[in-house]
C-alpha cells in the first residue's frame, strides 16, 4: 500500500427562511478561530537531523508502521520533490485559501452555532483526488496537489470530468462538501426521488455556506455540460417522470444519474453530451424551489424534511 494511502486510512481510523433571505446573512461578527498548518512544507523541507520534531508536530502521519527509512525515502525521492516544488509554485502563499476557509467557516457557524472550526492541514497525496478534503471534527486535511490547475501537466492523463475540479478555487468548495458530509443523515428511503432530494439538500447547504461561489463551481460540471443541463433541464425531468423512475428502488439509478461520472446514462444517442450527475442537479432545484416556497422553513428543518413530503411542498417545475 502506498505510503499516503494508508497514512489516510490511519488518520481516518483516529479521528473517527427564504433561500435568498438565508444566503445573504451577515457573518461579520461571527468569530472563527482556527490554524492552517502546512505538513506539506514541514515534511518536505525536513532531514534525518529533525525527522523526530516533525513526527512529534503530526503524529497521526507518522503510526509505527511508517519506519524513519520510509519517511526518509519518500523526502529525498525526485518526484515527490517534483511534486512538491510545482505546489509550492501555486500554494508558498496560502492567504487567499485561508481567506476562503474563514468565509465558509463562518457561514457554516452561522447556520450551526455549534460547530467548531477545524485546524487545517495541507499536505500531499501523490494526486489521490478521491482524498482531496478530509474532514473529521477537530481537522480538516488539504491535499493541495490536486489542485494544481485542471490544464496542469500532471493531470495530462486523467478524464477531463475530474480534473475540471482540480483548481485552487475548488478546494473551499470540496471543504464545504466534506463539512456537510458529516452534518447530513442518509435517509431510509431508497426511492430514486429520495435519493435525489438528499443530494439536493446538500447542494443546497453549499449555496448557504458559499455564497459566494458559482454554481457551476459547486456542481463541478464542465461548461459546456453544465450549459446542457441548463438547457435540457424540462428534458431530463420528462425522460425520469416518462420511464417512471422516481419511485423505482433501481440501484442502477445510482450510477446513471447520481454518481460522478463522464456523463449520464439515458442509454439515448447523445449521452455524451451530458454531465454525469444530472440527478443530483435536479434534486437541488427540487429543494431550491421547495425553499422559495417555505420561507419560514429553517435549515435544521429543511435537513429533517421527509423527502416525499418535500417534493410534494416543492411546486418544483423544470426550466424550460
Amino acid at each position: 500500500m502506498r505510503f499516503y494511502q494508508f497514512v489516510l486510512l490511519v488518520f481516518l481510523g483516529i479521528m473517527s427562511c427564504k433561500k435568498d433571505g438565508l444566503q445573504n446573512v451577515d457573518v461579520s461578527n461571527v468569530d472563527v478561530q482556527f490554524s492552517v498548518e502546512r505538513f506539506d512544507v514541514d515534511f518536505y523541507t525536513s532531514n534525518k537531523e529533525n525527522l523526530l520534531e516533525i513526527k512529534q508536530k503530526y503524529p497521526y502521519f507518522f503510526p509505527q508502521q511508517i519506519t524513519d527509512s520510509i519517511s526518509l525515502a519518500k523526502i529525498n525521492s525526485k518526484d515527490e520533490q517534483e511534486l512538491f516544488a510545482e505546489t509550492q509554485k501555486i500554494y508558498k502563499n496560502i492567504t487567499p485559501l485561508k481567506e476562503q476557509l474563514t468565509s465558509l467557516f463562518k457561514h457554516v457557524k452561522y447556520h450551526n452555532p455549534k460547530f467548531n472550526s477545524p485546524k487545517v492541514i495541507t499536505m500531499l497525496t501523490n494526486i489521490d483526488y478521491d482524498s482531496r478534503v478530509l474532514y473529521a471534527d477537530s481537522l480538516l486535511i488539504v491535499s493541495l496537489d490536486v489542485y494544481l490547475g485542471k490544464n496542469h501537466k500532471f493531470y495530462a492523463d486523467y478524464p477531463k470530468y475530474i480534473k475540471e475540479n482540480n483548481t485552487k478555487n475548488h478546494i473551499v468548495v470540496d471543504a464545504a462538501n466534506a463539512i456537510i458530509a458529516k452534518q447530513i443523515i442518509p435517509s431510509n428511503n431508497r426511492s430514486f426521488i429520495s435519493k435525489m432530494i438528499e443530494e439536493g439538500k446538500k447542494m443546497y447547504l453549499l449555496d448557504m455556506y458559499l455564497p459566494s461561489i458559482s454554481d457551476k463551481e459547486k456542481i463541478g460540471f464542465e461548461a459546456n455540460k453544465y450549459d446542457w443541463v441548463l438547457n435540457n433541464e424540462e428534458q431530463i425531468w420528462a425522460y425520469f417522470i416518462e420511464k417512471e423512475l422516481l419511485f423505482s428502488t433501481d440501484t442502477n439509478l445510482n450510477q446513471r444519474f447520481l454518481d460522478v461520472a463522464p456523463f449520464s446514462k439515458f442509454y439515448m444517442e447523445h449521452d455524451n453530451l451530458s454531465p454525469g450527475r444530472v440527478g443530483v442537479y435536479i434534486g437541488w432545484q427540487i429543494v431550491r424551489s421547495y425553499m422559495n416556497y417555505n420561507n419560514d422553513v429553517s435549515l435544521q428543518e429543511l435537513l429533517n424534511k421527509n423527502a416525499t413530503d418535500l417534493f410534494k411542498e416543492s411546486k418544483y417545475k423544470p426550466r424550460k
